[in-house]
């Protein structure tokens, strides 16, 4: 019973940490991504959303954690994926994973047949999780919760490695969504091909690639202005390829 216990423990507390890019990582990505809708795309998912924006949606995931009713889509932010393997190799988590449900969600989107209500929902999570998957924790290695169980300081302050990705080099800057997506730059139109002719997996991958370059930390834990000077270039690029990339999916499905 209580190995029971331990266990949900640990999956509540990588649940209520694990929220890629805080609000205003998310936000910017919707909004690149519609900069990068074709007319009808941009069209159809303003009638799809009811006329909210895709900036609006795109933490509404995050939302949802506090209502039981979604307690279905907590695993579908995050999968694990060890050093040496790939995606294929891995035992998949029976409640779904990032990658499962991305794929499941653009094919289910493009097949349409859905009610009014499934389709909006179902298009919430797809920007939501585009937005995870860039997120290099989200892709984790075994055993540390996808940085979360990796304690350190921020600036003198109690944070932990998924925290300081997630938000912390981001509200270091100080800036808001729309700042953050103007900061990231814009990306050149053989940048978008480039970025649009990969796929899923490949995103993840690149996630799995940074791991060297995110666990780069010093001994005693204390992260600051190096730190960030190493990695937010990193961080601007992952935001910029997910909003590029989420509108390329968009308009396969609604272009």
């Amino acid at each position: 019973m209580k190995k029971i216990v331990c266990i949900l423990l640990f999956i509540s507390l990588f649940v209520s940490q694990a929220m890629a890019w805080g609000q205003n990582g998310h936000r910017a990505v919707g909004l690149i991504a519609e900069q990068h809708l074709s007319k009808k795309a941009k069209k159809k998912i303003n009638k799809v959303l009811a006329d909210n924006s895709l900036a609006e949606v795109s933490v509404w995931m995050d939302d949802i954690k506090s209502d039981a009713a979604y307690n279905h889509t907590h695993d579908w932010h995050w999968v694990t994926v060890p050093g040496g393997m790939k995606y294929e190799q891995t035992e998949k988590n029976p409640n779904g994973d990032i990658i499962m449900k991305i794929e499941e969600l653009v094919t289910v989107l493009k097949a349409g047949n859905l009610t009014a209500q499934q389709e909006e929902e179902y298009l919430k999570y797809l920007v939501h999780l585009v937005g995870d998957l860039h997120q290099p924790l989200h892709v984790g290695k075994e055993g540390d919760m996808g940085g979360n169980a990796v304690k350190l300081q921020w600036f003198g302050q109690n944070s932990n490695l998924h925290r300081v990705w997630d938000s912390d080099m981001i509200d270091g800057k100080n800036l808001s969504f729309t700042e953050l997506a103007r900061f990231v730059g814009t990306p050149s139109k053989d940048q978008v091909k480039n970025w649009q002719s990969t796929g899923v997996r490949d995103w993840a991958y690149e996630s799995v690639q940074l791991r060297e370059q995110v666990y780069n930390i010093p001994e005693d834990g204390r992260l600051g202005y190096r730190y960030s000077y190493d990695n937010f270039s990193t961080v601007e690029q992952r935001i910029l390829q997910a909003g590029v990339r989420l509108a390329g999916l968009l308009n396969q499905i609604y272009g």
